[in-house]
C-alpha cells in the first residue's frame, strides 16, 4: 500500500471523506518527508486534516498541535474522539491528576494528537523524558498569525516558539493560518526559525458566502434592517459583531425585546457566563450571539448561516476571519456589514491608542476603502491577500447592482508606468502628483518631474486619480508595502496590464461625501428593505440538487436528541451538509448510509440505525 493509499484509507474510515481537497495531500506528503511549511487556508478549508493525518500515519509517533484557545482545543478533541481518533489536551483547565494521566498515555503511545497552548508546551516539554520527545513527529502551530507583530491578533507568548526548531531540528514545523498578508507570512517564517519553509497558499475564496455592505444606516434604521435580516434566517445560527461591549449588550437586549433569542458576549463577562453562552450557541440552544471580537476564534461550529457586522471592523484581516465563521460546511451563507462615518471616527481613536499607530491606521484605511468601493468586493478581499482574482464574483452587493464601467486600461498603464519609473519607491499620493504634473518638493527632490510620465494625466482631477488608483489597488494591479514606507509594488497581473496583455474595467468616478451630522427632519427616513435570496443556489446561479426540506428538519431533530444524550454539540454528530445529503439521497440501509458524505466507520456503526429509522418512518416504509 502506498503512502497516499494509506492516507486515503484513514480519510474514509475516520472522517467519511472520499478524497483530499485542494493542496491537502501535497501538504501532508511534504510533512511526511520532514519538510517545514506555512499553510494559508481559509476558515473551513480543511486546515486541520493537514496536521491530523500525519499524526495518525506516524507508526509510533504523535503530533503536537499548538493552539491559543482552550475552547477550540476542547471542541476539536471532542469531534476527533467522536471519529474514534485518540486525541487529548494538556491545559490549565484540567486537574494535575488529569494532566499526569495524559502524559502517561503519551509515554505508552496511546495518543496520536496532543493539543496544548504555547506557554504550556514550553513549560511541560522540559519535564518529558526522551521516550516521549523522541516520538514527536510534527509541531503544528495553529493561528500562526499570532506570532507576528504584523498579524492582526499578535500574542507575545507565541514568540517563544522559535526555540522549538533549535531544540528539535529534525521535527517538521507546520504553521497554519487563515489570515496573513505577505509581510505577516515572511515574519512567521522568521519567528519560527523556518526560513526555508515551503509556502502552501490555498485560495482564500469562500464562494458560498455572499458579501454585502449597507452604507449610512444608523440607529433605528440599522436595527430594523438587522431584525429583517435575522427573520430571513429563522431557526438558523448567526453572529452579530459590535464595536464595544456596551453595543453588544444593547443589541442583545433590543433583539430579545422583539422576540429574537440573543445573548451578548464580550471580554468583560465572567468566564462562567462566557462558557455557558458559547456552549449554548454550539449546541444550537442559542441562535444569535451579539459579540465583540472576543468571540469566534474558538468556535468550530459548521452551521453558522450568517455573520452581521453592526459596525465596520478594524481591518480586512479581522473582517475576513470573522465572516469565515459562516458557512464552514460549504453551504450558502451571508455576510452583512453596516458602515457609517461614525465608525471611522471611533476606529481611528482605537488605532491611535494602539501600539502600532501607523500600521493600524493604514489597515483601517484599507477597510474603509473596501466598505466604500464600487468594485466587486470579493476581488478586493482576495487581492488584499495577494491572490489574483480577475473577474467579478456575482455574489456580492456590488455585482448585484453594478456601477457604470468603462475601459480603464489606458489610465492603468499611465499609473503603472509612473510607479515603474520611480523604481517602485513612491506612495499613492506621490504617484498622483506625478500623473497630475504637480511640482511638489518631494517630486522635484527625487527627480520625478523629469520622468516621461510626469503630467501625462493632467486631464483628470486629483480626486479622479485617487479614486482610480484605489480601484487599481483593489483589483490587484499593485500592492502596498507597509514595511517599506507604503511604497507601491506592481504585481504580476499589473505587469500584464502595463504591457498590454490584459485589459481592465474601472467604475466611473462619482464624487461622494459623508455628513458627520445630518440636518434634523420631522420624520425619520424609512430604512430601505434588504433583499437577499434564501434559496439554495451556488454562486454561479446553479441550483443545488433539491433535498427534502421537511425530512431535513426531522433529521435535525434526531441529531439534536443524539447530541443532547451524548453531551456534545449537534455538528459533532453530523454537519448540516451531511444531513442535507441524507435528506437528498434518503438512505434506508446501513450500506447506503455508510457512503453518505461525512459518515466514517465509527459514526456509521453508532448512528445508522436512528437516522435510517427516521428516514424509513418519513417514507412510510
Amino acid at each position: 500500500m502506498t503512502r497516499e493509499q494509506k492516507a486515503l484509507m484513514l480519510l474514509r474510515s475516520c472522517y467519511g471523506y472520499d478524497s483530499f481537497r485542494g493542496q491537502q495531500w501535497d501538504i501532508i506528503n511534504h510533512t511526511l518527508d520532514g519538510g517545514d511549511s506555512i499553510v494559508l487556508m481559509p476558515t473551513g478549508g480543511g486546515k486541520s486534516l493537514c496536521y491530523q493525518i500525519p499524526g495518525l500515519m506516524s507508526d509510533e509517533g504523535f503530533a503536537i498541535v499548538i493552539s491559543p484557545l482552550l475552547a477550540l482545543m476542547n471542541d476539536q478533541i471532542d469531534a476527533l474522539q467522536q471519529n474514534g481518533i485518540p486525541a487529548l489536551a494538556l491545559n490549565s483547565e484540567k486537574s494535575e491528576t488529569e494532566n499526569r494521566q495524559t502524559v502517561d498515555l503519551l509515554m505508552h503511545g496511546k495518543v496520536k494528537l496532543l493539543y496544548i497552548s504555547p506557554e504550556k508546551l514550553l513549560t511541560e516539554i522540559d519535564r518529558w523524558s526522551s521516550t516521549i520527545t523522541d516520538r514527536i513527529c510534527l509541531f503544528a502551530v495553529d493561528e500562526a498569525h499570532c506570532i507576528s507583530q504584523w498579524g492582526h491578533d499578535f500574542r507575545p507568548e507565541y514568540t517563544q516558539l522559535g526555540t522549538l526548531k533549535q531544540r528539535f531540528p529534525s521535527v517538521p514545523i507546520m504553521a497554519l493560518t487563515a489570515t496573513a498578508d505577505r509581510i505577516t507570512r515572511d515574519d512567521i517564517a522568521r519567528q519560527l526559525g523556518t526560513p526555508h519553509a515551503q509556502l502552501f497558499i490555498s485560495s482564500f475564496d469562500r464562494p458560498n458566502i455572499s458579501l454585502n455592505v449597507v452604507q449610512g444606516s444608523t440607529g433605528k434604521q440599522k436595527f430594523r434592517q438587522i431584525v429583517q435580516f435575522i427573520n430571513l434566517h429563522q431557526g438558523e445560527s448567526g453572529i452579530i459583531y459590535c464595536l464595544r461591549r456596551i453595543d453588544a449588550e444593547k443589541m442583545a437586549q433590543k433583539l430579545t425585546a422583539v422576540g429574537i433569542q440573543a445573548r451578548p458576549f464580550h471580554a468583560g463577562m465572567s468566564v462562567k457566563d462566557k462558557q455557558q453562552i458559547q456552549r449554548d450557541f454550539i449546541n444550537d440552544d442559542l441562535k444569535v450571539v451579539c459579540a465583540t471580537i472576543a468571540f469566534g476564534m474558538g468556535i468550530d461550529k459548521s452551521n453558522v448561516r450568517y455573520v452581521i457586522h453592526s459596525n465596520m471592523p478594524r481591518n480586512i484581516e479581522g473582517y475576513y476571519q470573522e465572516i469565515g465563521r459562516a458557512g464552514r460546511d460549504g453551504l450558502p451563507a451571508q455576510a452583512l456589514m453596516f458602515y457609517s462615518y461614525g465608525d471611522v471616527i471611533t476606529l481611528q481613536q482605537f488605532a491611535r491608542q494602539s501600539g502600532q499607530v501607523q500600521v493600524n491606521m493604514d489597515k483601517l484605511r484599507r477597510m474603509q476603502e473596501f466598505a466604500e468601493s464600487s468594485v466587486c468586493r470579493r476581488r478586493i478581499l482576495l487581492n488584499y491577500f495577494n491572490e489574483r482574482y480577475d473577474h467579478d464574483c456575482k455574489n456580492c452587493d456590488v455585482c448585484d447592482n453594478p456601477p457604470a464601467r468603462f475601459d480603464g486600461t489606458t489610465y492603468a498603464q499611465m499609473a503603472l508606468s509612473a510607479i515603474k519609473r520611480t523604481g517602485e519607491q513612491a506612495g499613492m499620493y506621490t504617484v498622483t502628483d506625478i500623473l497630475r504634473g504637480w511640482r511638489k518638493a518631494e517630486v522635484i527632490e527625487k527627480g520625478y518631474d523629469r520622468l516621461k510620465t510626469f503630467g501625462v494625466g493632467r486631464n483628470l482631477t486629483t480626486g479622479e486619480w485617487n479614486a482610480y488608483l484605489l480601484q487599481m489597488l483593489q483589483l490587484g494591479l499593485f500592492e502596498v508595502a507597509y514595511d517599506e514606507s507604503n511604497h507601491l509594488k506592481i504585481t504580476e497581473y499589473g505587469n500584464e496590464v502595463l504591457y498590454g496583455r490584459q485589459h481592465i474595467e474601472l467604475s466611473k468616478y462619482e464624487r461622494r461625501s459623508f455628513n458627520v451630522k445630518k440636518a434634523p427632519t420631522s420624520q425619520p427616513s424609512p430604512a430601505p428593505d434588504l433583499t437577499f435570496s434564501t434559496e439554495p443556489t451556488l454562486p454561479d446561479g446553479r441550483q443545488i440538487k433539491q433535498m427534502d426540506k421537511e425530512l431535513f428538519e426531522r433529521l435535525r431533530d434526531v441529531r439534536k436528541a443524539l447530541a443532547t444524550a451524548s453531551h456534545i454539540a449537534p455538528y459533532m454528530v453530523f454537519s448540516d451538509k451531511s444531513l442535507q445529503a441524507m435528506a437528498t439521497q434518503k438512505p434506508t440501509t446501513q450500506a447506503e448510509f455508510s457512503i453518505i458524505y461525512g459518515v466514517g466507520e465509527l459514526k456509521c456503526q453508532k448512528y445508522w440505525r436512528p437516522f435510517t429509522a427516521a428516514i424509513r418512518d418519513y417514507l412510510s416504509l
